[in-house]
């Protein structure tokens, strides 16, 4: 049966997964959607034996119907190999009590990899199944991560060229190096004088304009998109629960149909998005725990049912959550509104345009499954330092957050149910914040000698990642206010 996609606002629908892809978002701003959330057709102790990359083609076949299975396999295949430093491509590490899905092992140390290493090949795919003779510009807006390994996908890749806009000083040291050493004849880098939040709202314009667009064909141009926001990115990302509930039963952690917790860090909603997908599959998740920092917002939402921007802007040693427009989080609410496209076009633009909306009480009663909880700086640099010097287990400021958020929520409720944590990053691509959560306050000002320090201190050797970019060249400087990013396209087209 073909799964047909529709945008969250109404404007499009009967779209196929590729088009879905091609597109990045929805002509009248929306996000695609499945018409339905397919259900894992086998239970998931018989997914225990598979391998990831055998896991990824049962799941991801069930969204991505109009692509053949030669076509799916060879995506899957060219995506998950030895780019990643580990056969599991998802480990599980056990520390602390917690389960650990540490989600760095590829090829820029951060989540990201695991989708953004199938969608330049998804993407590709999709574009010679739809007949696309233009040039593919694919725009995207990072707090850090989607940035690089986006790049890394999309590197050279012909028939494409990728774009990236990140905050100037918004990011780590490392993050911002990573990008600004990328290499790639097609790869485009500007830093905006704004947040990401600015980012992102300047490519969804871009994307809104419907002007520009015609402008672009008439060069040979069209825009998709590489963020969460691309379906082609969520998808992948269901995967690692699956694989995860999966690699718990193998190793008889968990008995067959006993529900999981799932905690996951989050700012654009996209991850703990797929971990509610998996759930719906059929995986046995019970509560999906959403860790904030301080740019708090979800959790306000969850906590009383309004969805409000209208705040301050908070710069923590979590750069990659400082956000306060969660992109993702609309099509949870398409799904409360029981798929009211009216309904949900209507809260979104009372978020245009006043920067907040509420929920009603049955919307809220739908997303019980969901719970919030927020960490400060403090509260997450404690919880690194008491977590490595108890078990010798280091993670990074993300998975910091999301690991204080659930030892409150435990301590809180008293549920004891065994819980994955997504481990979103390697602690070496924010060196200084976790070793200043280990050591105090910091006089070193190279960020190499921390993370020499670093590998020194927990045995954990420097990843190639960083490696590569010690003394990598700059290829990129260019910046631009936030005003001017349709400019600095144009500038970078050649238009």
């Amino acid at each position: 049966m073909a799964l047909l996609y529709r945008s969250t606002r109404g404007g499009e629908s009967g779209v196929t997964a590729s088009a879905a892809i091609l597109q990045g978002l929805a002509e009248d701003g929306g996000l695609f959607m499945p018409e339905e959330i397919p259900h894992l057709p086998v239970p998931v102790k018989e997914l225990a034996g598979l391998s990831y990359q055998e896991t990824a083609y049962e799941v991801m076949k069930l969204f991505l119907t109009d692509y053949t299975e030669e076509e799916l396999k060879d995506c899957i295949k060219k995506a998950y190999d030895s780019k990643f430093d580990t056969e599991d491509i998802a480990v599980l590490s056990k520390a602390g009590g917690m389960y650990f899905l540490e989600l760095f092992h590829g090829k820029t140390i951060a989540f990201k990899d695991m989708a953004l290493s199938i969608l330049p090949h998804l993407m590709t795919t999709a574009a010679r199944k739809n007949h696309v003779d233009r040039e593919i510009v694919v725009l995207t807006a990072t707090s850090g991560d989607t940035g690089k390994a986006a790049m890394a996908g999309f590197a050279d890749v012909a028939g494409t060229r990728i774009i990236v806009f990140y905050p100037k000083g918004g990011v780590s040291p490392v993050q911002e190096l990573q990008m600004r050493t990328q290499k790639g004849s097609n790869t485009s880098v500007v830093a905006i004088h704004g947040n990401f939040d600015d980012a992102q709202t300047g490519v969804k314009k871009l994307f809104g304009d419907s002007e520009f667009a015609r402008e672009l064909a008439e060069k040979g141009f069209q825009f998709s998109s590489a963020n969460s926001i691309n379906i082609g990115r969520l998808v992948p990302q269901i995967v690692y629960y699956v694989y995860a509930y999966a690699q718990l039963l193998k190793y008889g952690e968990i008995e067959d149909g006993e529900p999981i917790n799932v905690t996951v860090p989050t700012g654009n909603f996209g991850n703990i998005l797929a971990a509610y997908f998996a759930k719906k599959m059929g995986v046995p998740i019970g509560k999906l725990i959403c860790a904030s920092n301080e740019n708090k917002v979800l959790y306000d939402f969850f906590a009383t049912g309004v969805y409000d921007r209208n705040r301050e802007f908070i710069l923590t040693s979590s750069p990659s959550m400082d956000i306060l427009i969660s992109s993702n989080l609309e099509r949870l609410i398409y799904l409360s509104t029981g798929c009211d496209a009216a309904k949900n076009r209507a809260l979104m633009e009372s978020l245009s345009s006043k920067g907040s909306y509420e929920a009603d009480e049955k919307m809220r009663a739908f997303m019980a499954d969901f719970t919030g909880g927020f960490a400060t700086q403090e509260e997450d640099a404690a919880m690194i330092k008491e977590l490595f010097e108890k078990t010798g287990y280091l993670m990074d400021t993300h998975t910091g957050v999301a690991a204080a958020v659930y030892e409150e929520y435990r301590k809180k409720t008293g549920d004891e149910t065994k819980t994955v944590i997504a481990s979103t990053a390697s602690p070496y691509k924010f060196s200084r914040s976790v070793m200043e959560a280990l050591k105090g306050p910091l006089e070193e000002s190279d960020e190499f000698a921390l993370i020499d320090e670093m590998s020194r201190l927990s045995g954990i050797p420097v990843p190639q990642a960083v490696e590569e970019i010690r003394s990598a060249p700059i290829l990129h400087d260019r910046e631009c206010d936030k005003d001017e990013m349709k400019e600095a396209v144009k500038e970078i087209l050649g238009l």
